[in-house]
Parts: C-alpha cells; structure tokens; sequence
C-alpha cells in the first residue's frame, strides 16, 4: 500500500477556523502534514485573502463563516482583516500574511477559487475563444497572487476548477498546476493534457474500484466511474491528490487504490490506517 502525501484541508478545517494563519499554525506543526490547502479570491483592492465562500456570511455546522457581510472581493481590505471566522478570534489573513505563518518544511496547495465575480466557469473545458476570455478575467488577480507567494521558500501547487485560472497561471508562472475536477472526469482530464498540469485532482467518489464510488457527490453519481481517472493520470505521469476524506476509513481506501495525496479534514487519519 502507498502511503499519501496528507494534505491538510484549510488547515484541518475539522478541528481549527479554517483558512486562518492559526489553522495554518497548528497543521503544520503535525509531523503528517506534508501540504495545506487554502482558498485565495481578491479583497475590494486586488489583494489576495485567504477565504474560501464568496460571501462572508456563509456558515459552517450551524456557525456563522464570520460575524461579517457582503461579498469578499466589494469589501475592503481592512474589514476583511477585522472579520472573526466561525466566533473564534482568528480573523480572515492576506495570503501573504498566511504564507509567512508557514514553514518551509511544510507545502502550500493555493486553491485559486475566485477572481472576483460571480460568473465562473467551474469543471468546464473551454473552447480556444472562451479560453482566451477567461484568462484575461483571471491574469489579474492571479498575478498578484504569484506575487505574494514568490517569497515562500517551500513547495507549492495551484489548483482551479476553472480553465481559466489554470491558464492565466501557465501564463505568468513557471509553477506545478492541477485541475480540480467537479462532475467531468474527462473534462479535467482534458485540461491537465491541455496545460500539461503536474497532477489532478478529483472527487474522493471518482476513484474507481473503492466503496467510496458507490455515494453520490460533486456532480458524480453513485455508480462505478466509467473513466478510471487514476489509471489514466497515472500512465501520463501525473500525480493524483484526491479531496476530501473526513475519516481514515476513507483515506485508507484511497491510500489502498493507489493515490499520491490525500486532502483531508482532520490530523491523523493516516496514522488510523490500516497499514500502520
């Protein structure tokens, strides 16, 4: 059995304010962290926060996402730093606040979730002409983003589920990419050839041959995966990190099929598997 890379969802969302440079912290001090995944879209000024919803009034397990209002990138910069997520103190960081809170032992998964706007094109592939055009919405912000993480020492990854992003990031950077896939295998499949991305991400429910293909999520069904996504990824020398298990009944399954990294919600889910 392969042994994952574990990759800490907004930092172990399941037990810290996620998207926090405490959340950050706190993962990475756990000798099992090898990556955090985090979520960047642009303050009212372009800079880059840390947050994963839209708006900031969203809410977690019946907790309010912050004691905020309003969309992230029409709110000013200072506000934002104000704004306690889910009623703890920790507040939402730039992303360069948040880099700096890493160490360089530690790697970062920029998830590029939203360049400000509310017309995305999530788990699409685009045609050349709609491409083009969401590129030049995205090269903006993304940008400023590969701006802020030139001074982080340690590995990093950018992920999308928009073409978009990924090709704005091909455009401006010289940095590992990978498509995170939504209700279209062969969809993301197609983009990572398109851009000859470093690795794929799909759904934990589209990896063939484990229990968790039988529930239905992310646009997937509950049916076996006509398209073995990590067979294929694979034979084309791309790695496959897959989100996101809450269990280490689950990260186990996907350690047991073959996968290369595990985004998950909480510490020690690998040390519960079964090859322990």
């Amino acid at each position: 059995m392969t042994h994952p890379a574990v990759i800490a969802h907004r930092g172990y969302a399941g037990v810290a304010p996620e998207n926090t440079v405490e959340a950050a912290t706190r993962a990475a001090a756990h000798d099992d962290t090898a990556m955090l995944e985090i979520d960047v879209q642009p303050a009212a000024c372009g800079t880059p926060v840390v947050i994963h919803d839209e708006r900031l009034e969203g809410s977690r397990d019946g907790r309010p996402l912050t004691d905020a209002t309003g969309l992230v990138w029409e709110t000013p910069l200072e506000e934002l730093r104000e704004a306690h997520v889910l009623g703890t103190d920790a507040t939402v960081p730039t992303l360069a606040e948040f880099l700096a809170a890493v160490p360089e032992t530690v790697g970062v998964n920029v998830e590029l979730k939203n360049p400000g706007t509310t017309e995305l094109r999530v788990g699409e592939s685009l045609s050349s002409t709609e491409c083009d055009r969401r590129r030049e919405v995205w090269q903006p912000f993304v940008e400023r983003v590969v701006a802020d993480c030139e001074s982080f020492g340690g590995d990093l990854l950018f992920s999308s589920f928009c073409e978009g992003a990924i090709a704005a990031l091909r455009a401006v950077a010289d940095a590992a990419v990978a498509p995170l896939v939504w209700d279209d295998l062969e969809a993301g499949l197609e983009i990572a050839r398109r851009y000859d991305c470093e690795a794929i991400h799909p759904p934990r429910n589209a990896i063939a041959g484990t229990h968790l293909a039988e529930t239905a999520s992310a646009g997937l069904s509950a049916d076996e995966p006509e398209i073995d996504v990590l067979e294929v990824a694979h034979s084309e020398g791309r790695a496959v990190n897959v989100w996101t298990a809450t269990t280490w009944v689950q990260f186990d399954a996907l350690a047991a099929a073959g996968v290369d990294g595990v985004v998950v919600d909480y510490p020690g889910l690998a040390r519960g598997s079964s090859d322990r």
